[in-house]
């Protein structure tokens, strides 16, 4: 099923922007020409990918607030999905391990931010902690989380950690699987050295939790681990 609404997808998205270009591109291609300006190509180009990665199912959620669950293999992933998410800001926080604000600069900017820091074993700071993300969201700010809690140093997918769903179905919003792949080679766990690489990012379907009880947070987190897993794989 999932393979037939991805293919009605593509041959939407393929119809819509040929039409768009057709309709739409050839007169403002037209237009730029006559008054030198090259500006309203990239406006009228960027209005068509749009269009195309709508239909085709780009999963990005600007109208409402969402939790982006990603793999962690490498240090460069926070800044690289941060950038991904750019759309978002201001309103995009970061789940965060507390261990962080050791670094005296980066956790003023932090704080300014509305980043939520989590003690990893401390259910007595980190309940309170949720609840107050839960309220940010709630209020319309996204989060962009790591749920396996550290780095993979395998790469491999390690179980993921219940806080961010929690947080997730305190606030009854969507939870984006998120598939990042490559960054692992451009810097290792342990290695201060970065290397240039070609990295892919992956944006799966929103998994819904409206109506979904705390109670069923292992099935939850279990059905967007699979999903994340999947993506990587394929």
């Amino acid at each position: 099923m999932h393979s037939v609404v991805a293919a009605i997808r593509s041959l939407a998205a393929y119809v819509v922007v040929s039409l768009y270009v057709l309709v739409i591109g050839t007169p403002f291609v037209l237009f730029a020409f006559i008054i030198r300006n090259p500006a309203i190509l990239y406006i009228v180009g960027r209005i068509g990918v749009r269009l195309g990665l709508f239909l085709s199912g780009e999963h990005i959620q600007r109208q409402r607030a969402a939790v982006y669950a990603v793999n962690h293999a490498s240090n460069v992933e926070p800044p690289i999905l941060f950038d991904a998410l750019h759309e978002l800001f201001p309103r995009l926080r970061i789940l965060y391990k507390a261990e962080l604000r050791k670094l005296p600069v980066l956790v003023r900017g932090f704080d300014l931010a509305g980043f939520v820091p989590l003690e990893r074993g401390n259910p007595e700071q980190s309940l309170p902690a949720i609840d107050g993300a839960a309220d940010a969201l709630r209020a319309g700010n996204s989060f962009l989380i790591f749920p396996e809690g550290t780095r993979s140093r395998t790469g491999a997918l390690l179980p993921f950690k219940k806080g961010g769903f929690i947080m997730a179905l305190k606030a009854q919003a969507p939870i984006v699987p998120v598939a990042i792949s490559g960054a692992r080679n451009a810097m290792r766990k342990g290695s201060p050295i970065i290397y240039p690489v070609e990295v892919r990012v992956r944006f799966g379907e929103p998994v819904e939790t409206a109506g979904v009880a705390l109670d069923d947070r292992d099935r939850l987190i279990g059905e967007v681990r699979t999903r994340v897993e999947k993506m990587l794989v394929s």
